[in-house]
């Protein structure tokens, strides 16, 4: 019925007008979303992947100084790499360093005291916690984690002899080990609403600058 010249809505109108706002929203609603599960995605992915670099660097430095100030050897000062072959494999390594450069330095038993904060390091893979972590007995405390959220840790060794460039690619370390391989492999969690993410993986090729081959080659 029409009053003052003026029509109203019917319920039908109403009803349809109703649903097409309910559909824009929900559109509108699931971008949003989208948009969110993304951004969530790609924060959780820089913040591990920057945590894995940063992890991955610290090991290289540390790695790569093993065996300094320390020889072995009865009548001659011979060159160690410093890596603990009993103590190493493809899932940890352990190394000692005479970082402080102090010990029996004129004796022919060799520089052996390893015994300040950094100068005996083991790192390894700790699947209960997915993480890496370290360990050194003249640090307080003695284990900390160094990276969580990683899906594994391995150690590849090169073993270099003679005056081959070419080193010999093995699992396990021995006194000829001159470069260790670290591989990194990054979990991420999964986003709600997102594809599930993959693993990333590191990769740092560490040499050993105090091994007796690459003393050789300087």
């Amino acid at each position: 019925m029409k009053k003052n010249g003026q029509a109203g809505f019917s319920l039908l109108e109403m009803m349809v007008s109703m649903m097409i706002m309910l559909i824009l929203m929900g559109i509108v609603t699931s971008l949003l979303s989208q948009n969110l599960g993304i951004r969530a995605r790609e924060s959780q992915r820089t913040d591990a992947l920057t945590s894995a670099e940063a992890a991955l660097n610290v090991m290289s430095r540390e790695i790569a100084n093993s065996g300094f100030g320390i020889y072995t050897g009865t009548n001659a000062r011979l060159a160690s790499n410093g890596i603990i072959t009993s103590d190493s494999n493809a899932t940890q390594i352990h190394f000692r360093a005479n970082v402080y450069n102090d010990g029996p330095a004129n004796t022919t038993a060799g520089v052996l005291t390893t015994d300040d904060p950094g100068e005996d390091i083991t790192y390894f893979f700790d699947a209960s916690t997915n993480s890496i972590v370290r360990f050194d007995p003249n640090d307080s405390p003695h284990t900390s984690v160094v990276v969580n959220k990683i899906s594994s840790v391995t150690f590849t060794y090169f073993d270099y002899s003679g005056t081959s460039s070419v080193g010999t690619q093995t699992t396990t370390p021995t006194a000829n080990t001159g470069q260790v391989q670290i591989t990194v492999l990054v979990k991420l969690d999964p986003v709600q609403g997102q594809p599930n993410p993959s693993d990333v993986q590191f990769t740092s090729a560490v040499t050993l600058r105090n091994s007796p081959y690459m003393l050789n080659q300087y």
